[in-house]
């Protein structure tokens, strides 16, 4: 074992065995006791930040880097081999099943996804590294039920996402402190597989999400410059496409960009976390409520300005403008309503081409030959860089606007709870993405559930037939709801949908509603993994 290092849970041995080595444990103890301090300090500026938007200070471009929003003149690094064309990309969890079908799905690439569609248990982290590690060596083929899964000849590009900077990985501890959940899962696939990657001529790309700001982008520039260093890989060899997907990054892709430009692979419309963001950081101004989740659509203004912004920016620095997911999955059972779900999904594609988006995301292999036949009709080059928007005029005001057509429905009431429920329980049993009502729900969507349920009781916000939505309603909402669960989530076991129900009727009395359900329903992962309460610690 390495100096100051422990690993405080027996979980998953074998996988510990092969990714958890003396060498893996050096590098993760020396980018923990390079970084730590830093990400402690603009986890407290989070909170900083918070206090000023509560006493009503609104949120604004920095003043401070106006010369580089201003300077025309710098651009990201070029494309990295294999990332020039990104028009479908495939996202999901890093199972051994999920990894080989997506890099399967016919997607140019897949986002192996440690973070919202991951429930972080020992177990799913460890033997995710092992899975992407496999996949990357073309050595993941395995049988499962009587049927083979085998690696096609020409996979996916891979991309992964790692766990966002506010979460800790609390089963491994340096000089007894937990270490960053960032670190770990980055750590570990960059340093078993950065040079594999070059070898086979393409490299380590990256996700990076939640981010708030852009000292939070110029941290990851660190670590990756630090990183490249020390295995001895040239400098600008990892690429990172950001997800803007937190309002206050809204304000700072341009700095972020520049943070990260010789790493940088562009940015994506986070959109589902992003509302989620936006109902969090305004919760205290009442003329912010939102109606119900389907009626925020990527059309209502302060979505729509978001997209055109984002879109501006990456083509003016010459790297990727992203689009975002759709969350439609197939209806087998019922042809009509799939083809009216697909053409959602159609829609939804065909917005984001026209707009300028380079490609966008799916979550279901079979949604790929239609969000593919959009983008090769209405994309005839790689990417559409040279789409530079110069007609986008997007000042503070339009980011904040609170013009969002919709109602607040008892059945939107009754869908949150639902989700939001489902979710929780499922996440608690270790299980990070679900499918509900033929929507592919994540960590972002329950939290988009939970906060709109907060807001709603917070500023006792009236539906559409006049009654209240008070505390008192939602929890007669919980008991009815509740024991339909295992209906549209049957894997979800009784003992963890009585906590998330508890947790939900809690939420709903806070103040503030809290920063993420994934750092309050941590500490039932952990001691599911045989950590003992002392080495727990709470998230900022």
């Amino acid at each position: 074992m390495v100096a100051g290092v422990q690993i405080q849970t027996k979980v998953a041995q074998k996988a510990q065995a092969e990714i958890l080595t003396d060498g893996a444990l050096a590098f993760l103890a020396a980018l923990h006791r390079t970084f730590e301090s830093t990400r402690q300090s603009l986890l407290v500026a989070r909170d900083v930040a918070q206090r000023r938007f509560d006493s009503g200070v609104p949120l604004d471009f920095p003043p401070e880097t106006a010369h580089i929003r201003a300077e025309p003149s710098w651009h990201c690094a070029p494309p990295a081999p294999g990332l020039e064309d990104r028009r479908v990309e495939i996202t999901g969890p890093t199972d051994r099943k999920m990894v080989i079908n997506a890099l399967n799905s016919g997607a140019k690439t897949f986002m192996a996804d440690f973070e919202d569609s991951s429930a972080p248990t020992f177990s799913n982290m460890i033997n995710g590294q092992v899975n992407l590690r496999d996949a990357i060596k073309r050595e993941i083929d395995f049988e499962s039920g009587g049927k083979q899964y085998k690696l096609s000849e020409n996979p996916a590009v891979l991309l992964v996402r790692p766990r966002g900077w506010h979460l800790d990985e609390t089963r491994v501890t340096v000089d007894s402190t937990p270490i960053s959940g960032s670190l770990f899962d980055f750590a570990l696939y960059f340093y078993h597989n950065a040079h594999e990657l070059v070898k086979r001529g393409s490299g380590p790309y990256f996700y990076l999400p939640k981010m708030e700001h852009y000292l939070e982008a110029r941290l990851w520039n660190d670590v990756f410059l630090f990183s490249q260093s020390y295995i001895g890989i040239p400098h600008n060899t990892i690429r990172a496409t950001v997800l803007i997907e937190t309002l206050p990054a809204a304000f700072q892709m341009e700095e972020i960009l520049f943070e990260l430009r010789n790493h940088s692979a562009g940015l994506n419309c986070g959109r589902w976390d992003y509302i989620f963001s936006a109902i969090k950081k305004r919760r205290a101004d009442r003329s912010a409520v939102l109606p119900d989740r389907k009626d925020v659509t990527m059309t209502v203004p302060f979505m729509d300005a978001y997209v055109r912004l984002l879109i501006q920016t990456c083509h003016r620095r010459k790297v990727a403008a992203m689009g975002g997911m759709s969350a439609q999955i197939p209806i087998k059972d019922d042809p009509k309503a799939n083809e009216v779900a697909m053409e959602k999904v159609r829609a939804d594609k065909y917005r984001e081409v026209t707009s300028g988006h380079d490609g966008t995301w799916i979550a279901h292999p079979l949604i790929n030959h239609i969000a593919r036949k959009v983008f090769d009709e209405n994309m005839l080059g790689p990417n559409q860089y040279h789409v530079r928007r110069e007609d986008v005029r997007v000042a503070a005001n339009d980011l904040l606007s609170a013009n969002v057509p919709g109602k607040i429905t008892e059945d939107g009431v009754r869908s949150d709870v639902s989700v939001a429920l489902a979710y929780s329980a499922a996440w608690i049993g270790g299980n990070g993405c679900i499918p509900v009502n033929y929507l592919m729900e994540d960590a972002a969507t329950a939290e988009i559930a939970r906060v709109q349920l907060w807001q709603w009781v917070k500023y006792n916000a009236r539906m559409d037939t006049g009654e209240p939505v008070t505390v008192e309603y939602v929890d007669r909402v919980i008991a009815e709801q509740a024991p339909g669960v295992k209906k549209i989530a049957p894997s979800v076991k009784d003992n963890d949908l009585k906590i998330a129900t508890s947790y939900l009727k809690s939420q709903i009395r806070q103040q503030w509603p809290s920063e993420f359900l994934t750092s309050d329903l941590m500490p039932y992962l952990t001691m599911a993994d045989g950590v003992e309460e002392k080495w727990q610690r709470s998230s900022l």
